[in-house]
């Protein structure tokens, strides 16, 4: 049974804890907000820019005079998966659910005979898929330094994807994310970004009939946006992930602050009964030393 002076050690022990998961939760909580921000008001451009693409995509097709960013090598052999996570952990499943995805997705191209390339973004992914696909790492992109994400970190990880793809390193480029919804929920996503797909929306495509001219012509236009959407798509995503890392941290901190505090009452009942049945022993021992007498 443990002593008055462990359990007053644990108690305090637990307090401490419970102030830094307090803070911990307060800082998400103002970082959350501007990630927030950042992630849903990039989508409106995201969304119009993958409506033009596809609309140009539709029209160039997949012939021969397509670029090669949108119709591809011609083989899904070589894999090149990009999973992002968070350079941090203490943020409850966020970075193993993206991670869990990932994982599921090359064991599938595997069992398929395909070869599987990953390059991670963020310490904690990497941590995780060394222990199993260590032998399928090629490179990591560390973001440890950067305090806020930024198109040019987008665009330096689109410009090392497209080299890659040049020297045809890979033929499938896809890239694992987490998708924010709210504080609470985050979907792990998993989303191809080279060859090009885009799909044209219901509502997009019903909303007329108008037919486009382009000037230059849609082979031209294709050549200079399709590499400019990679790095909008890689974007896009660090954004979603950076807002989804603070709402499930915010989640992760909320609930750990409450478990300290329940802790807390606990092991506050198991002191005051512990010393309380001290005080008893010492009385007996009074009277019956007394009695003696």
């Amino acid at each position: 049974m443990p002593s008055l002076k462990d359990l007053k050690n644990r108690i305090e022990s637990v307090k401490s804890t419970r102030k830094i998961t307090k803070a911990m939760q307060m800082v998400a909580a103002a970082k959350l907000r501007r990630a927030q921000d950042a992630a849903e008001s990039s989508r409106p451009y995201t969304e119009r820019f993958n409506a033009v693409m596809a609309g140009l995509s539709a029209s160039v097709g997949d012939g021969d005079d397509a670029p090669r960013l949108l119709s591809g090598t011609g083989s899904d052999q070589v894999q090149l998966l990009v999973v992002m996570t968070a350079e941090r952990g203490l943020c409850g499943g966020f970075n193993s659910n993206i991670a869990k995805l990932a994982k599921a997705h090359a064991d599938k191209l595997v069992a398929e005979g395909k070869t599987v390339k990953i390059i991670t973004v963020g310490k904690k992914g990497r941590d995780v898929l060394r222990r199993g696909y260590g032998d399928m790492l090629i490179d990591h992109v560390d973001l440890t330094e950067v305090k806020r994400v930024g198109y040019d970190d987008a665009k330096a990880i689109a410009d090392d994807l497209l080299a890659r793809f040049d020297d045809e390193q890979f033929d499938v480029a896809t890239i694992f994310y987490s998708q924010f919804q709210n504080v609470v929920t985050q979907i792990p996503t998993a989303q191809q970004v080279i060859p090009a797909s885009y799909e044209v929306e219901e509502d997009e495509a019903d909303a007329d009939g108008m037919v486009y001219d382009y000037e230059p012509d849609e082979q031209a236009i294709l050549a200079d946006l399709l590499p400019r959407g990679v790095a909008t798509q890689i974007f896009s995503a660090l954004l979603e992930n950076a807002a989804s890392e603070q709402g499930a941290r915010m989640s992760a901190m909320d609930n750990a602050t409450r478990n300290a505090g329940e802790m807390i009452d606990k092991l506050t009942i198991q002191y005051n009964r512990t010393r309380q049945a001290v005080i008893t022993n010492e009385l007996i021992e009074i009277i019956s030393g007394a009695e003696a007498l």
